[in-house]
């Protein structure tokens, strides 16, 4: 039996390599409002081994690209700027203030795919590239809430 998480954590955690880790935190920080939990350096300068950012109680976890390098997990798991602009995944984050997210995020540079709008199924969003080009969506709509 799988240990079900309390009401502030979740059991799915995304992770996510860059090219620049240190420069990914720095960004995700600043743009998104993540906080640092735990950064471990990795074995070259400038490298991180790996990381876990929160939010809200949500956490997502990173690296470098470089740092696990030839490892069956690092040969499918690639920084967004490889894959030529595109990626299979996307991140969805339920944000009280999607218009206050949305100000912070395009005033730090990140470039909106899909303005801010209501969505016809509830909530208030928007989606937009990171600075490596990974697809992150933030809203109002909490689809653990049926009246989001």
């Amino acid at each position: 039996m799988v240990a079900k998480p309390n009401s502030s954590k979740t059991s799915i955690i995304p992770s996510l390599r860059f090219a620049d880790a240190q420069a990914g935190i720095e960004w995700l920080c600043m743009a998104f409002g993540f906080e640092k939990q735990l950064v471990v350096p990795g074995e070259q300068e400038g490298d991180i081994a790996h990381a876990q950012l929160t939010l809200d109680g949500a956490m997502i976890m990173l690296g470098s690209s470089s740092s696990h390098g030839g490892s069956a997990f690092s040969e499918r798991v690639r920084p967004a700027g490889e894959l030529a602009g595109r990626t299979n995944q996307s991140i969805y984050v339920v944000v009280e203030d999607p218009d206050g997210h949305y100000a912070r995020a395009t005033a730090a540079g990140a470039e909106v795919l899909m303005d801010i709008e209501d969505q016809d199924y509830g909530g208030r969003g928007y989606t937009c590239l990171d600075l490596e080009g990974n697809v992150w969506s933030f809203g109002s709509y909490d689809p653990w809430n049926s009246d989001a």
